[in-house]
């Protein structure tokens, strides 16, 4: 096996000990990686290109697959994704519970901030607050799960129409650059808001992840302190969500 099969088939799992591996299932789980959108075909040739095997090795790890149901060659010889991994895909999505990887970090958040935490989806024209953890304090924001808001206005909606593929317009794109967006008074003019996107491991944006508090006490280094919470916090949702799409977190959410 030539050196760069032997890197590919240990860069994952490097914690595990050899006695745990199996280097072939490896290979072949690393083949299945190759594939990184929905109904994509591949040819043998770019497949041991992006794998580093060699073609006969692509063969035997794919004709393996293909018996399995984790693949499907075509008559052009074109591979595909096969019927197997869509049906332990839905086994996935009804096992996950986002509520889980998501309640610890808002508390957090809330409890660093003293202010209001939220995750936010995308849902055509508006955005759905699917989490929150309102701030301990009485005089606070309010924000109830399942309320659903224009996306246009606040800060979670620009992240989110920010990171679509269709954003061209120059205050996006400029958030888009930055990782995080400040809003004042927008969508209530006591209010202000700071928040971040989430993503998975494909940078597939997620949701995007909010402090909200009253404009009034809401001064330059509390919004230092809360960005800096989001962010940490962000980075640990991508982490636990790394393998979630956007249909895991809410069927209708759009990322368009």
């Amino acid at each position: 096996m030539r050196s760069s099969e032997q890197s590919a088939s240990s860069q994952d799992c490097s914690d595990q000990n050899a006695s745990d591996r199996v280097y072939a299932v490896e290979r072949a789980l690393l083949l299945l990686q190759c594939f990184e959108t929905a109904g994509e075909n591949r040819s043998l040739a770019s497949l041991a290109q992006q794998s580093g095997f060699y073609k006969s090795t692509v063969l035997r790890l794919a004709g393996s697959l293909c018996r399995m149901g984790f693949l499907q060659r075509d008559a052009k010889g074109f591979f595909t994704l096969g019927p197997e991994l869509r049906r332990l895909g839905s086994l996935t999505q009804t096992s996950v519970d986002v509520e889980k990887l998501m309640r610890p970090v808002l508390c957090n958040l809330a409890a660093t901030t003293q202010e209001t935490a939220s995750f936010y989806v995308r849902a055509g024209r508006h955005r759905i607050c699917l989490f929150r953890e309102n701030s301990p304090k009485t005089v606070r924001h309010h924000l109830e799960e399942g309320g659903r808001h224009p996306l246009d206005v606040g800060a979670p909606g620009k992240i989110l129409r920010a990171y679509s593929k269709h954003a061209k317009d120059p205050e996006l794109l400029a958030v888009r650059r930055r990782g995080w967006v400040l809003s004042r008074g927008e969508r209530d003019p006591d209010l202000a808001s700071i928040s971040v996107p989430v993503f998975n491991k494909y940078r597939e944006l997620l949701g995007a992840l909010s402090v909200s508090a009253l404009l009034s006490r809401f001064t330059k280094e509390q919004q230092q302190r809360a960005r800096t919470s989001l962010l940490i916090g962000s980075e640990s949702l991508s982490a636990k969500m790394r393998f979630l799409s956007t249909c895991d977190l809410f069927p209708t959410s759009e990322a368009s």
